[in-house]
């Protein structure tokens, strides 16, 4: 287990984190309008969204790294500029978080310094799969071995909720697993995990809530299984172009068709046995298979296609 000091305490009671308001602007640009959300206390909560979404910069804001143009922020029941929550965060950017020429233990061992009390770097390093007494400089180390060490850091002072920015970008599957493994464990003991991501997979073995932007707002936030409920369609994936026209023609009124990115398709309406069985028929005679035929459950994926389009799934 990493991490594991007794004494710790959080109050369950209040979200680990609590989002309201939130604007972050750019010049003239705005980023990030109005956002309102809140992570639960011992839960990984997973915000989601295309590029330019908005996701960095909330991390940011979040951890009193960037001032936001409005809006009110709330870590552990404190403010996130507090010295006193700034000690019980651990922050893991996408960009930064190592200084190029430094070696990883040297740099652990620095920033250890910089905590009232912080765990073994040594010992981290080596959970994480690096060797303590390598002496290859920051700069010169893998993606995925860096993404390891900036873990660590982020690790150092044991905190009560972490904010991991893109956390398995760069790192092979066994080190993927491992964060996997980790981030499960600092949850088993009441630890609390923000993190942004582009992976699926991420989401589906992590998230116990997930939080959707697209163009700053907040278009879905709940549990994985109240985003992914049954609705009335039935998805599947075949050959791009296919003739949606003469398909729709077979369905009963008020039914739609549509292909929204090539070869996914949605057919809008209750997903009756008569339907389902109408489009594997005009499948079949268009000498296509229709791959994942499955009637009402939206899958993440659905979601952040929505996201791209700009509208909830």
């Amino acid at each position: 287990m990493v991490g594991g000091h007794d004494d710790w305490s959080t109050d369950v009671t209040e979200p680990a984190l609590s989002v309201d308001g939130l604007t972050i602007r750019y010049g003239s640009a705005v980023a990030v309008d109005g956002v309102g959300f809140s992570a639960p206390a011992g839960a990984i909560t997973a915000i989601l969204g295309p590029n330019g979404a908005g996701k960095t910069s909330t991390i940011e804001a979040c951890t009193g790294l960037r001032r936001p143009a409005a809006g009110t922020i709330r870590v552990l029941g404190g403010s996130p500029e507090d010295p006193s929550v700034r000690a019980r965060m651990g922050v893991m950017l996408q960009q930064g978080g190592l200084y190029p020429t430094a070696r990883p233990l040297e740099w652990l061992r620095y920033l250890a310094r910089l905590y009232g009390a912080a765990l073994d770097p040594a010992d981290l390093l080596g959970r994480l799969g690096i060797d303590p007494a390598v002496r290859t400089s920051a700069r010169r180390l893998s993606g995925g071995q860096a993404q390891r060490v900036k873990l660590a850091a982020a690790l150092l002072p044991d905190p009560d909720a972490m904010f991991l920015d893109e956390p398995t970008a760069g790192m092979d599957q066994g080190a993927r697993r491992d964060l996997i493994d980790l981030l499960r464990d600092r949850r088993s003991h009441g630890r609390s995990v923000i993190l942004t991501t582009h992976l699926i997979a991420d989401v589906e073995d992590l998230a116990d809530r997930v939080i959707v932007l697209a163009r700053g707002r907040v278009i879905a936030d709940g549990t994985l299984a109240e985003l992914t409920e049954s609705d009335a369609a039935l998805r599947f994936e075949g050959p791009a172009q296919l003739d949606t026209a003469a398909l729709l023609a077979l369905l009963p009124t008020g039914y739609a068709v549509s292909e929204p990115e090539p070869g996914r398709y949605v057919v809008e309406g209750p997903p009756t046995p008569s339907v389902v069985s109408a489009v594997a028929t005009w499948c079949a005679r268009h000498g296509a298979l229709a791959f994942g035929l499955r009637p009402g459950r939206r899958s993440i994926a659905d979601i952040l296609l929505a996201a791209e389009r700009g509208s909830a799934a």
